[in-house]
């Protein structure tokens, strides 16, 4: 109530990106005011709920809901979202060297599409200022992936030189890794998807793993693959094959996409990635692909369009373990976790599960 009725109409008459740096510099400052951050997880935390609770990667994740990598960009908000009911959460993509990213304006509303355009461009403060940020955290009630990608200059026969750098210097600030190769606003990144560049990178970047894990006596943490929704089902096919043959832990799907099908929003000519309720069912329908393709062997977590609790429990039926959102968070404010966890456990009962682990991929059965 109070997001709908006082926060998102200031919000929305500000310029996006602005909004975006408020929202993100207003959640690291409350983190250092004693008390804030307990009022907040009064107002908006999720209360533990046994049946979804879930297990992944050797992780536990109190509910499947988190939120997607490109909000906290440089992990200065992670005792704020952690504040505010996720279940986890992706931060960055971060780089091995800060960037500025792409030219402003570079972020866009849509908002009868529910849809949000930007073109961003990995802008973030580098792999030293992450590790800082992440160094300081008093919170840790949710389990955090590092999102890494490769720097702008960095020509693609060299990327892997760029993810095996970030996984060096934060491999100690995450629980999980994400290798981000299919954001459509860094030129020639879609390339390193496919083929012989992609098999290349995901053996370099698990080789790097496990040595850091050999030098701490522990075991490698898990390497997830963010993939685009845009691939033909040739290329989503060749892609999936090669992720599953290199051991990462798992897949998440997806990213932005570039179809304007169906936009109404004179913002609809912008370029950039397109993310929110026009990516829903594209999203769902390639986890649907990769389970299939996968044998429902490899987990997979699901990204794009999630607005109600049936958007994250179609993922779910789909064959995603876990579900991530991001647009819906701009849109509907910190209320949507206890909306979507309360809904989902709502949609277990109607369909008589008694835990969320039964419904993942049961559209397949």
């Amino acid at each position: 109530m109070l997001y709908e009725k006082l926060l998102k109409p200031y919000f929305f008459k500000l310029d996006p990106e602005k909004a975006h740096h408020l929202v993100i510099d207003g959640l690291a400052t409350a983190s250092r005011v004693p008390g804030a951050l307990g009022v907040m997880n009064a107002m908006y935390g999720v209360n533990a709920n046994p049946q979804l609770s879930t297990e992944l990667f050797g992780i536990h994740f109190p509910h499947p809901v988190g939120l997607a990598a490109g909000l906290d960009k440089n992990g200065k908000a992670t005792d704020g979202f952690s504040s505010i009911g996720f279940g986890f959460m992706e931060v960055g993509t971060v780089t091995p060297k800060g960037q500025p990213g792409n030219e402003t304006p570079r972020l866009f509303r849509l908002p009868p599409d529910g849809a949000l355009i930007n073109r961003m461009g990995f802008n973030n403060e580098g792999a030293a200022a992450m590790a800082d940020s992440l160094k300081r955290r008093n919170i840790h009630r949710i389990p955090i992936a590092v999102n890494i990608g490769k720097n702008k200059d960095t020509p693609n026969d060299e990327a892997h030189k760029d993810y095996q750098s970030c996984i060096q210097s934060l491999y100690d600030s995450g629980d999980f890794f994400v290798i981000n190769i299919s954001s459509p606003n860094t030129q020639g990144l879609r390339d390193l998807q496919h083929g012989e560049e992609l098999r290349k990178l995901l053996d370099i970047v698990n080789e790097e793993v496990r040595q850091q894990a050999a030098k701490r006596n522990g075991a490698p943490k898990p390497v997830l693959v963010k993939i685009a929704p845009d691939m033909s089902e040739a290329e989503l096919e060749q892609t999936v094959a090669t992720i599953m043959s290199s051991g990462v832990s798992g897949i998440i799907a997806t990213n932005t996409t570039l179809s304007r099908d169906g936009l109404v929003h004179v913002n609809k000519s912008e370029t950039g990635g397109l993310s929110g309720i026009p990516l829903k069912e594209r999203s769902t329908e390639v986890i649907r692909t990769v389970y299939k393709l996968t044998g429902g062997k490899l987990p997979i977590i699901g990204s794009g369009g999630i607005f109600t609790a049936q958007d994250a429990y179609d993922k779910i039926r789909a064959g995603a373990s876990l579900v991530e959102v991001y647009t819906a968070l701009i849109y509907k404010g910190p209320g949507l976790l206890r909306e979507l966890t309360s809904g989902l456990s709502e949609c277990l009962r109607r369909d008589g599960y008694s835990h969320i682990a039964e419904a993942v991929g049961v559209d397949h059965r």
